[in-house]
């Protein structure tokens, strides 16, 4: 009864978001919370069990309410300018080799496995490209969340940490033989970027740009311009990047005190600070919002058991003279699994279950992690509405969660399975 609950509450906020019948942080709240009075929890475990999912997501919450205001000071100050006005000239106002170069500079970004950082710098960067060249507003956050799909694998990300830790072994045995499969969907994206732009040059022509991109600003913007200040802004934003890969400060503490310099230093005055912080506050409040709102969501379905309930009457389902079909399985089932669990859910809930049933059928149980790492929470992440950083990817492109999740589906369930297929002729998994 528990399992079909949690099914149920997935399914049902799946539905509401896609057919916008709620918005997502109403429904983040709302179905949880009346799945859960159905399922007889008290009122008084629903709201600490909500408390609970909230304190699990208010470091990245906090984090994320101050990394946007910092990269939104940045754009207003004109630091990526020059970038911008870079790529316009290289790619002639080409849509393809716009898209392309997306998808390269995404995956070069996603080297260092952080998600997060990965959208706030390509976004910053690419978004003004996309206005300026009319580019389908769907494509820049689905092609950004397709390239950081397969490169979301290296052993040093979050994802992987998870399922080394669960399956108690090293990278060397995990990452290594899913290598091959990491570049054929490396290819795919390269291929599905491609298909994009040939279609978005084939609706838009090209346009011969010759003007510098910031004689198209507003006057408001220009008036945000800080261009002397732009070395001070380029190695603050540098020393931010690799204090945050290094690990050095903790992320919240990092970007609350980089945001506060950025702000006071390009805009000593109290009116304009004041404005810059009205100019983002709704930015700030959505992404915000959803993170917090997505904290209660996961609280409750974990808090309630509905999780694991869910997780172990998947095992349930395979029959054991197709015991040898499990690595499989969980392969292709990966990507679609990272809608219903969070990783933790998942790497610490469902794996270790497909693990020991691995053994229990006589197959090598690091099979099942590395068949899971080939979706879960890698390619899936970044349509995952259990993530903070799928919000802040698509508060940033300024698109709705359920168009961005139409969009991208496919693609990456394609990504997937060319991974997948990879994975068979190499030897990572086996039939």
């Amino acid at each position: 009864m528990i399992a079909f609950l949690g099914f149920s509450t997935i399914a049902v906020f799946l539905v509401l978001i896609m057919t916008k019948r709620l918005s997502v942080i109403t429904a983040l709240v709302l179905v949880p919370v009346a799945f859960g009075l159905l399922a007889g929890l008290p009122i008084k475990e629903l709201g600490d069990m909500m408390l609970n999912g909230i304190k699990q997501v208010a470091p990245t919450g906090i984090m994320l309410i101050f990394a946007v205001l910092y990269f939104a000071v940045m754009l207003d100050a004109g630091l990526f300018d020059p970038v911008v006005t870079a790529i316009i000239r290289f790619a002639k106002g080409d849509p393809l080799k716009v898209i392309m170069g997306t998808a390269v500079l995404t995956m070069i970004v996603h080297l260092d496995g952080d998600g997060t950082a990965t959208f706030m710098i390509v976004l910053s960067a690419f978004l003004p490209i996309y206005k300026e060249l009319n580019i389908n507003r769907l494509i820049l956050p689905g092609i950004v969340a397709l390239s950081v799909g397969p490169m979301h694998l290296v052993p040093w990300s979050g994802t992987s940490a998870r399922a080394i830790s669960t399956l108690s072994t090293d990278a060397v045995h995990l990452f290594n033989p899913n290598i091959p499969a990491i570049l054929g969907g490396i290819v795919w994206v390269l291929f599905v970027a491609y298909v994009f732009g040939i279609k978005e040059r084939r609706r838009l022509g090209t346009k011969d740009f010759h003007h510098n991109h910031v004689e198209n600003l507003t006057n408001e913007q220009k008036e945000f311009r800080r261009p002397k200040l732009i070395w001070f802004n380029a190695v603050l934003t540098i020393l931010l990047i690799t204090t945050l890969i290094k690990g050095w400060v903790p992320a919240p503490a990092l970007f609350l005190l980089a945001s506060m310099i950025a702000l006071i230093v390009n805009y000593p005055k109290l009116g304009q600070q004041q404005k810059v912080l009205g100019a983002h506050g709704r930015n700030i409040f959505t992404v915000s919002s959803m993170i917090f709102a997505a904290g209660i969501f996961s609280g409750i379905l974990t808090g309630s058991k509905m999780i694991e309930a869910m997780a172990n009457s998947l095992v349930s389902l395979i029959p054991q003279d197709h015991a040898n079909l499990l690595p499989l399985l969980t392969a292709i089932t990966s990507m679609p699994a990272s809608i219903l669990f969070t990783p933790d859910a998942y790497y610490f809930g469902v794996v270790p279950i497909l693990s020991q049933s691995a053994v229990q059928f006589g197959l090598d149980p690091l099979e099942i992690g590395r068949a899971a790492l080939l979706g879960q929470m890698t390619v899936g992440f970044p349509i995952s509405p259990l993530t903070a950083s799928t919000f802040l990817l698509i508060g940033l492109a300024e698109v709705d969660l359920g168009e961005h999740q139409r969009f991208v589906f496919k693609w990456a369930f394609g990504t997937t399975l060319v991974m997948t297929l990879l994975a068979l002729l190499t030897g990572s998994i086996h039939l």
